[in-house]
């Protein structure tokens, strides 16, 4: 029988229609992707005094503990800073063991004005009854107010002096506190002399060494984090609708070829960045690959399941994902 023209392109068509249906119904069932890779969070150790490394304890791609010792910078200047705030401190306290026995004599001055007043007062009003009677001449009592209004002006001395010595001890106080919080930022610095691990995980990239000098702020030590492995998995637009936190995934590592292992999905990204921004707070995804335009892919992640004791995961390593929606 002769295939005439129109049955091939007939034949053609269906062939394509076929294929399209049979495409749609598998990736009803099945969403797969191998546009997946492997991520952690990598920890920037940065110093946060500048001084020079005496020491680096640890070895490029080393397994570390929280809490483990990574370098330490000198501490000697660190050091003669505590002994100067120390001595500033105790300096206070001596000024103001001074302003103490300053006040208790001033007190006791003051106390003996008061005395001194409260007899004038008493003479003086003697005086006056004595003088009302003629039994004193005026002399006399002219003498008496003279002693009150002495006596008087002593008390008003005495206070005085006991007001500046108490405005001393203020001024003396707030340089003991001052010179205590210098103490605390000192010690607090000398502390930060030692680099510690603020997470399980492994060193990466090391290239600090014996030497160098610690800057604040800049990263010296990275550290990939053993407890926040997941696998980020871009799936296409038309696939994320038919998926849900908890479901199911399937996940084949190319560090680990031949066997999948069990995941589900932890989150799926509400939104992407459809221009290239570097350091974008949303993510951006190509919609490219080898020349040919793509569907708008969403990061979806995936933790991984029961992995066997002493499994190793390798940031940045390529995987490919299977879900069954």
């Amino acid at each position: 029988m002769r295939i005439t023209r129109p049955i091939r392109v007939a034949m053609v068509v269906c062939g394509v229609l076929g294929a399209f249906g049979l495409y749609e119904l598998v990736t009803s069932f099945v969403a797969y992707t191998s546009d997946a890779y492997v991520r952690s969070d990598l920890v920037a150790i940065a110093p946060e005094v500048t001084g020079r490394i005496t020491e680096v304890h640890v070895t490029d791609n080393q397994t570390v503990a929280r809490g483990d010792l990574l370098a330490t910078i000198d501490p000697v200047p660190f050091q003669l800073i505590v002994a100067q705030r120390q001595a500033e401190i105790d300096e206070a306290a001596a000024q103001l063991s001074v302003d103490a026995d300053a006040l208790k004599i001033a007190q006791d001055q003051l106390a003996s004005a008061q005395s001194a007043v409260t007899f004038a007062q008493e003479t003086q009003s003697r005086m006056s009854s004595l003088t009302a009677t003629g039994d004193v001449a005026r002399q006399q009592l002219d003498q008496a107010n003279d002693a009150l209004r002495r006596a008087e002006a002593g008390q008003s001395s005495a206070q005085g002096v006991i007001d500046r010595v108490r405005a001393t001890t203020s001024l003396h106080q707030a340089a003991r506190a001052q010179a205590e919080a210098a103490m605390a930022t000192a010690q607090w610095e000398l502390s930060r002399t030692r680099l510690i691990a603020p997470t399980d995980g492994s060193i990466n990239n090391l290239t600090v060494r014996v030497g160098d000098t610690a800057q604040i702020d800049v990263p010296l030590i990275g550290i990939v984090d053993a407890h926040a492995f997941r696998i980020i998995a871009n799936y296409k637009q038309d696939y994320i609708r038919n998926f849900t936190i908890g479901q199911t995934a399937w996940i084949w590592l190319d560090s680990d070829p031949w066997r999948f292992h069990r995941g589900h999905i932890a989150g799926i990204a509400q939104g992407i960045s459809r221009d290239p921004t570097p350091n974008g707070l949303l993510p951006y995804v190509a919609p490219t690959t080898d020349w040919i335009r793509l569907q708008r892919r969403f990061p979806v992640t995936i933790l991984l399941d029961d992995l066997p004791p002493g499994f190793r995961l390798y940031m940045g390593a390529d995987a490919r994902s299977t879900i069954f929606p």
